[in-house]
């Protein structure tokens, strides 16, 4: 009764309880699983998406991860009332109460399941459910609190928002859609492991064994070059040999590579250097999101065009130089 009470004096009005709920959400992860998911829509309809269909689908993403985001948060009000970073968070703070916000992932999960089967197929909202099952139980109520390796096999589910926009454009999974998927499940880790590194302590204080906690800075900071090390070629499979990306895409995923290269070797030198890993964590966002979005480019018809023009241009000076002697 009393938590009620207080509760009820937390919002002084409607804007209040909005603003709780949309931070139940963790709004700040979503963008970044949004523009992945417009990545490979755009990828895989060869540059060609109707603005419907992009809509719906960035939308029944957003609802979907919300609605995981928001269980994981229900999970998590344990430890997030332990650690000071998470302690003013809706649930721990008691501005709403685990039944509530329980119903609220819900009505997400089904609205996005509904529209994405009404607009598009059920092949993408069978996918965006199952995004939302490994989030939360394979990484939340399994991995997350047992495990060192929890990000590297729970991280799966943020890879499957690329696998949702491909299938909601063509209703099937080719190999590039999975290649993309591994990009971005590759990429998962030294990203996490990098803002871990910042936040060790707290995840110590509450027994979460994430991998500085468990194996200290300097062995995270080689897994982090380990796994980039990996990316960068990865990367590149899909401009050969799928073909699925082009030069435009090839060029912004090696010199974006490289950097990531650059940032994961100082780390690895320097593994007690919070700045550095500050660094590498912001850069790592900046990373995907510039990765994704050079797909794009690179999928226009008019980029295609456009390179397709000058080859031949190149290719008519090359054949019209006249051969001396």
């Amino acid at each position: 009764m009393q938590t009620s009470i207080w509760t009820a004096r937390r919002h002084d009005g409607p804007r209040q309880v909005i603003q709780s709920y949309w931070q139940l959400t963790k709004p700040r992860i979503i963008p970044l699983l949004l523009i992945e998911t417009a990545a490979g829509m755009w990828v895989a309809g060869e540059g060609r998406v109707g603005p419907v269909l992009l809509l719906i689908t960035l939308l029944s993403g957003t609802l979907a991860a919300a609605s995981a985001q928001t269980i994981n948060c229900i999970y998590d009000r344990d430890i997030d009332y332990d650690m000071e970073r998470t302690r003013h968070r809706p649930i721990p703070s008691g501005r709403i109460q685990p039944r509530d916000a329980l119903l609220f992932a819900i009505v997400m999960a089904v609205l996005s399941f509904s529209l994405l089967v009404t607009f598009a197929n059920l092949l993408s909202a069978s996918l965006a459910m199952l995004g939302i099952l490994v989030y939360v139980g394979v990484y939340t109520f399994w991995l997350k609190r047992s495990s060192p390796q929890n990000i590297v096999i729970g991280g799966a589910a943020g890879a499957i928002p690329p696998l949702v926009g491909w299938a909601a454009v063509t209703g099937e999974l080719s190999l590039a859609a999975w290649v993309f998927f591994a990009i971005v499940f590759v990429w998962t880790p030294p990203h996490f492991w990098a803002l871990a590194m910042l936040i060790k302590d707290d995840y110590a204080k509450v027994n979460v064994p994430m991998l500085p906690v468990v194996v200290g800075n300097e062995e995270t900071a080689k897994q982090i070059w380990r796994y980039t090390v990996g990316l960068v070629p990865l990367t590149l499979l899909m401009v050969y040999p799928l073909g699925a990306c082009g030069a435009i895409y090839g060029l912004g995923a090696t010199a974006l590579g490289a950097l990531f290269l650059k940032k994961a070797w100082q780390l690895r030198n320097q593994f007690n250097d919070r700045d550095l890993a500050r660094d590498t964590f912001k850069y790592s966002i900046f990373y995907m999101m510039l990765l994704a979005v050079v797909m794009v480019i690179d999928s226009l018809p008019l980029t295609r065009f456009g390179i397709s023009s000058l080859v031949s241009g190149l290719q008519g000076i090359y054949h019209s130089i006249p051969i001396i002697g």
